[in-house]
Formats: C-alpha cells, sequence, structure tokens
C-alpha cells in the first residue's frame, strides 16, 4: 500500500514537472516586419493620413484604378496628397516624380514621396514615405500595404525621392 501510495505521488509530480515545461507562453517578437510597420503607423504625425491609409489598406491593385474596387500606385498617391495635403499630383508616377523637389532619403519626412524604376530606367512605381523607413503604397501583389524602405528589393530599384512643396 505504502510503494503504491509513493508510485502514485511520484508520477503526479513527474506529470506537473513536465507540463510545466510544456506551458511556456510564447510572445510575438517586436522586431518583426509587421510590428515595425505597426510601429510606423502608430507614429504618424498625422491622424488624418493614419485614417486614410487604415481606409485604404488591402485594397486590390489594378492597373488605372482609382477607387476601392481597385487602385494602383500613382492613383493611390495622388489621392493620398490630394485628400491629406491638398496638393495636386499629376496622374501618372513618371510624371509625379518630375514635379517633386528632390531629397535625400535620410531626410524624407511623412507625406514625401519615393519612386521606383522596376522595369528599366523610367519611373513605374511611387508610394508615400511615413517615418523610419516605411512608406504605403499599392502594391501589384498585395494592394495597399505599408512596406520597409530598406528591404534590399526596393532599395536596388529606389531611383527619386523627396517632397511636393
Amino acid at each position: 500500500m505504502m510503494k503504491t501510495k509513493y508510485s502514485f505521488w511520484l508520477i503526479l509530480m513527474f506529470s506537473l514537472i513536465i507540463t510545466a515545461c510544456g506551458s511556456r507562453k510564447y510572445t510575438v517578437k517586436s522586431d518583426t516586419k509587421a510590428s515595425k510597420a505597426a510601429d510606423a503607423m502608430a507614429n504618424l504625425k498625422s491622424k488624418q493620413l493614419y485614417r486614410f491609409i487604415t481606409d485604404w489598406t488591402g485594397v486590390k491593385y489594378r492597373f488605372g484604378g482609382l477607387d476601392k474596387s481597385g487602385i494602383d500606385c500613382s492613383g493611390f498617391a495622388f489621392l493620398l496628397e490630394k485628400e491629406i495635403y491638398g496638393v495636386t499630383l499629376p496622374r501618372v508616377s513618371r510624371d509625379q516624380a518630375s514635379v517633386i523637389k528632390h531629397k535625400s532619403v535620410d531626410n524624407l519626412k511623412e507625406g514625401d514621396l519615393v519612386f521606383f524604376s522596376f522595369g528599366g530606367n523610367n519611373v513605374d512605381h511611387v508610394g508615400v514615405y511615413l517615418n523610419n523607413g516605411f512608406f504605403v503604397h499599392a502594391s501589384t501583389n498585395r494592394g495597399v500595404i505599408v512596406d520597409d524602405l530598406n528591404l534590399p528589393a526596393y532599395q536596388r530599384v529606389l531611383v527619386k525621392s523627396g517632397s511636393v512643396n
């Protein structure tokens, strides 16, 4: 009887130790791309810009699109600059690049524009700078999204940046 009681307590203690090791809480790393993008959004100075971006986030890409059924990159920049800053840009990214005042990437401020050339020498993509190296744009694959400008895929094709004023 004593041996059975002892075995019971030994098995119970062993089970508690085993299950306690398996109940570790997992936390999200604070240095993930998603958390950094969320930080960039949280650090926006303009709450109107924050609302505009969250309202458009996830809208699919559609070449020539200018509404929530689909939008392209230059259309998104066009609407954002007009609604948030009261600035009327040309409709096409190549033309938008021709009207900005050049700034180095290190001096960009919230609302400045970043231009890319994915298909050769001409500007063919635009985004709007937020802060801490993040920008918002209408991605052809992922729709309207906040992205990291420091990713090598963007650094290789970044051709111009600056402000409208």
